[in-house]
């Protein structure tokens, strides 16, 4: 089994990698310090996953939350639906939460877990690709509104990441696809030797090889963890894991959640900024080309809606929570395997892109 550890003093915890965690024995019960346990996960994830799950803790009670599935049941209502069953149902502070599921269940979970009687523990058992490569990894937790994507939540570390790889031989192609965006992110952003890795193994990963999966899953895991350590509530460097999203949330929020997978607005949001990049002159028009091109091959979407607006991208990106001051600040590649935080793009230059 792969392990690495987010460090994090006191909140340090480990995350495992594995085939087969989901259906044999795991590290799990170890990471779980009380008796009672609620399981949140979905209507398309409970059906596949959920009794074995319970199975590998029958020495624990267990009830579980189900909610329905998709990016438009991140919210509060559904917020108040996982507070209100931890109550009726008597959990204590010594209660875990584990989120059994996508980026949704993950951050619903972990935000309702910073808050339920000041927080308790929980543990994130993601089972996509976007959530076990980011979402599951470094404590962002959250809901949306429709004002903003993730603008109500908390910095909040899990107990414990167990990521089981089989649990993608399950996943529709598109929300593989759209996990894909969030793996060639960092490549993008601060490792061009990955980059390189995931040009040269990208037929492996589409034909989902076991081994060459394991070591993308890792390897990326170990990039985020390696700069939450550095930054944990993104004040500095972790900023630059927003490469693509502050275009992308645009198009999230403006389509309405869910329409676009998160995934495929990062992805456009990515050649958005490579454009912006080039046309400012940091990277040149084949390095453009290099990051469309790979993201094309896994179905990625490289042009927003044709229906948006400059100013439908303005009035969600003056939101974004990387501004400060009123300034809008973005995250521009300046070579492929390096990016850095903008204050001082202006309008016209974003005209160029958008």
């Amino acid at each position: 089994m792969a392990s690495l550890n987010v460090s994090l003093d006191e909140r340090s915890y480990p995350i495992y990698i594995e085939s087969g965690l989901l259906s044999n024995n795991s590290p799990l019960p170890k990471h779980i310090n009380s008796k009672r346990v609620c399981i949140v996960t979905n209507t398309v994830v409970a059906p596949l996953y959920l009794e074995a799950l319970k199975q590998q803790l029958s020495d624990f009670i267990v009830d579980e939350i189900i909610l329905a599935d998709g990016e438009a049941q991140k919210s509060l209502a559904n917020f108040e639906k996982i507070m209100e069953h931890m109550l009726a149902n008597t959990h204590g502070r010594d209660s875990t939460l584990i989120a059994l599921g996508g980026g949704v269940i993950g951050d619903i979970t972990g935000f309702a877990a910073a808050c339920y009687q000041r927080g308790i523990d929980f543990i994130q058992i993601p089972t996509t690709l976007l959530s076990q490569v980011d979402s599951s990894v470094g404590g962002k937790t959250a809901v949306n509104h429709p004002l903003g994507k993730n603008m109500i939540g908390a910095f909040y570390q899990p107990k414990a990441v167990l990521i089981d790889i089989d649990s993608l031989f399950t996943l529709p192609v598109r929300e593989f696809n759209a996990g894909m965006a969030e793996v060639i992110k960092y490549g993008i952003l601060g490792d061009k030797e990955f980059f390189d890795w995931l040009s040269n193994n990208k037929a492996a990963i589409k034909a989902k090889d076991k081994v060459v999966l394991a070591e993308m899953i890792q390897r990326c895991c170990q990039n985020k963890a390696d700069i939450v350590s550095q930054d944990e509530k993104e004040s500095g460097v972790r900023a630059l894991l927003n490469l693509g999203h502050t275009f992308g949330h645009a198009i999230e929020a403006e389509q309405g959640y869910g329409v676009w997978l998160h995934g495929e607005a990062v992805a456009t949001g990515m050649v958005q900024a490579a454009q912006l990049a080039e046309h400012l002159n940091y990277i040149s028009s084949a390095e453009t080309q290099q990051i469309i091109d790979l993201i094309v091959y896994f179905d990625l979407p490289i042009k927003a809606p044709a229906s948006m607006t400059f100013d439908d991208f303005i009035k969600h990106m003056a939101r974004d929570k990387k501004n400060l001051g009123g300034k809008l600040r973005l995250i521009i590649p300046t070579a492929i395997g390096k990016s850095e935080m903008f204050d001082n793009i202006t309008h016209e230059q974003l005209h160029h892109v958008i």
